[in-house]
């Protein structure tokens, strides 16, 4: 993905405003718990109504600002990645028109459409998820771990230790998913490459009726569909670990908690923050679940057109000047030579070979067409 961001060039303002107007929402979100346990402990304890309005306003205008920041953070977000993939988009269209037929052949038709369409839709797609939630989920899950140890340091600690678990999982299930992001994005090309050879010769396949060749289509479209079911259970693996994980800490929790407040250590609304803390790890873990999967999709996208992007072309292409000069050599030769001004095209001698072939496919071909004739090969 780091190897396309030179494509965000023009919208670097939007990129950074973005996630700092995400960070800003996570800050007024943390504050929340710490609120409600005040309303808990002060306000409810002790009968107050004025503080327990008061406290509530507070929720209300926290809520309004939040919701301010996140549309923000969306609009940025949004103008950022599309300002990006219509970039990359263009710039790999014109890449690939200044491609020879060998690297035309050589890559495949199928494969640069679904490359040109469905591989940038995604890396677009995962810049505008990245631009918002990339900071914020670790930021909240962390968060809730600092905010919990200004609460009560030993229930913290069972922050402390669930969160590297969590991560562990999360880089797990990324490290091993992203090969085969790529390998489905690969079968794609496949079913793509095949759907265009059946559309384009339709009328001949009807004609000798040979609709039975077409049955390869339902084998490749079968292992594509295969391998995504799989991928998908990988990546569903994601979901019910972190929730078993998340569940065993806040029972953990709950009962550390209870017995502090048995103690006289804590107040029965720092408990209901703590649990808050923990309720928010667990959304925002899901969040962060389904970030992932959408990133990894990205970055194997991102890497196929990449891939593209590097293919060199083999077409060598004059400058303007040197262009000029040839062209005013050629004019002043056919003006002194009167049968060449009367052909259109003359080839004199040609030999052509493709690339990393055994032999020329033309050798020494010479012909001239005349202005206004017509030539078949």
């Amino acid at each position: 993905m780091h190897k396309l961001m030179r494509y965000i060039k023009g919208y670097e303002r939007q990129a950074l405003l973005a996630p700092l107007f995400k960070m800003l929402e996570a800050c007024f979100e943390l504050f929340v718990p710490l609120v409600i346990a005040s309303i808990i402990d002060t306000g409810i304890k002790n009968g107050d109504a004025a503080f327990i309005w008061t406290r509530c306003g507070l929720l209300v205008l926290l809520a309004a600002i939040g919701l301010a920041s996140s549309l923000t953070a969306q609009y940025f977000s949004a103008t950022a990645a599309l300002g990006f993939g219509t970039a990359l988009r263009r710039d790999l269209y014109r890449h690939i028109d200044t491609l020879s037929y060998s690297e035309l052949d050589g890559i495949g038709t199928p494969t640069l459409v679904t490359r040109m369409t469905c591989d940038i839709n995604q890396v677009q797609n995962g810049l505008n998820m990245g631009l918002r939630l990339l900071l914020r989920s670790p930021f909240i899950v962390l968060g809730s771990m600092v905010m919990a140890f200004t609460i009560d340091f030993k229930c913290a600690l069972v922050f402390a230790v669930a969160i590297p678990f969590l991560f562990l999982v999360v880089f797990v299930i990324m490290f091993l998913s992203i090969p085969l992001f790529k390998k489905v994005q690969g079968k794609l090309d496949t079913v793509t490459g095949l759907t265009r050879e059946n559309l384009t010769g339709v009328r001949v396949i009807r004609a000798f009726c040979r609709e039975e060749a077409v049955a390869e289509f339902d084998t490749r479209n079968q292992e594509l569909t295969k391998l995504n079911l799989f991928v998908g259970k990988l990546s569903a693996l994601l979901n019910p670990v972190t929730y078993v994980l998340i569940n065993i800490a806040t029972v953990i929790l709950i009962q550390k908690a209870g017995v502090e407040v048995n103690l006289g250590g804590m107040q029965q609304g720092q408990v209901v923050a703590l649990y808050n803390y923990m309720a928010q790890m667990i959304v925002e873990l899901i969040k962060l679940a389904s970030l992932i999967i959408t990133l990894n999709k990205s970055a194997a996208c991102a890497g196929r057109v990449a891939d593209i992007l590097k293919v060199k072309s083999t077409m060598d292409y004059p400058s303007s000047s040197t262009y000029s000069a040839q062209i005013s050599k050629d004019l002043a030769t056919a003006t002194a030579d009167a049968s060449l001004s009367e052909n259109a095209i003359v080839f004199n001698d040609v030999t052509f070979e493709y690339s990393k072939a055994g032999a020329p496919s033309l050798s020494h071909i010479s012909f001239s067409v005349k202005k206004g004739q017509t030539i078949g090969i």
